[in-house]
């Protein structure tokens, strides 16, 4: 699979790196990186691979491009793509968080054969999990072109109406901040009650890691597991009445509900024409 990234940064790098380990050449590997030192770094790290300033011939030319840049740059990014879409055909996915296929279909002179996908920061260590939406012009190949170079990092959840997407990103997109939120809170109580920093750290992701990795290794659902260890009168069933006391389950759906929300504000903001702003 020959693939190019327009963008060099973090995602596209660990996608590379998963592409590269699961068997994929680096010389079959391009990437559009107009930083000279960001070029030069993967250059470094993945000998073999091609990465250069602008596009070219040979960097469009392959089965699938990846868009890899900021939002806000995005249309930019993209122009020079215009002259080489016709022959080939090319799938081009987009990682770039918010900008609608629509969009980049017009941006790009009406060539749909377009998929967006919603990866989320844990990808950068093979762990993530990406919403995925296709036009209706990519074809079955097409599709396992996009699923191939999302899989190198990520879980990979279809979707079938692109609307889909913003839930993902309230959900998963931004998820890894939840985690990390209660992560703060849990690490924070153990040193409040005694412990030392690092043994309060240890202590609050092992927690979380285990219980993860518990409720990954059973089909149980989370409320199942959550009654299994509240026993009548104990610790546990006091700590939770606390937090249904003070609507933390409640919060998470309005947390969710509101990265949702700034989600579609955001499409709606990014979508829109130079002029038009």
């Amino acid at each position: 699979m020959r693939v190019t990234f327009i963008g060099g940064g973090n995602m596209a790098t660990a996608l590379v790196g998963g592409l590269i380990s699961r068997g994929t050449p680096a010389d079959e590997i391009h990437v559009v990186e107009p930083l000279a030192t960001q070029c030069a770094s993967l250059g470094q790290r993945f000998p073999g691979l091609r990465a250069i300033a602008a596009l070219d011939e040979a960097a469009a030319s392959t089965s699938l491009i990846v868009l890899a840049v900021k939002p806000q740059q995005l249309r930019d990014a993209i122009r020079p793509l215009m002259p080489y879409l016709g022959a080939k055909k090319p799938v081009v996915l987009s990682i770039a968080a918010g900008i609608r296929l629509p969009d980049i279909a017009r941006w790009l002179g009406g060539y749909r054969n377009l998929v967006r996908a919603m990866p989320n920061t844990p990808a950068l260590i093979g762990q993530g999990i990406a919403g995925v939406y296709a036009l209706d012009e990519v074809d079955a190949a097409g599709r396992a072109l996009a699923t191939a170079a999302l899989a190198t990092g990520s879980d990979v959840l279809w979707v079938q109406q692109e609307s889909m997407l913003d839930a993902v990103t309230g959900v998963s997109g931004s998820g890894p901040a939840y985690v990390f939120y209660f992560l703060e809170a849990l690490e924070a109580a153990a040193r409040q009650s005694g412990f030392a920093a690092p043994e309060a750290r240890r202590l609050a992701y092992a927690t979380f890691s285990g219980a993860i990795a518990l409720a990954k290794s059973t089909d149980a659902e989370p409320a199942i597991l959550r009654a299994q260890v509240t026993s009548k009168g104990g610790t546990t069933e006091r700590a939770l009445a606390v937090m249904e006391a003070d609507g933390v389950k409640e919060s998470v759906f309005a947390a969710v509900k509101a990265a949702i929300a700034r989600a579609h504000e955001l499409g709606d903001a990014l979508g829109k024409d130079a002029g038009a702003r």
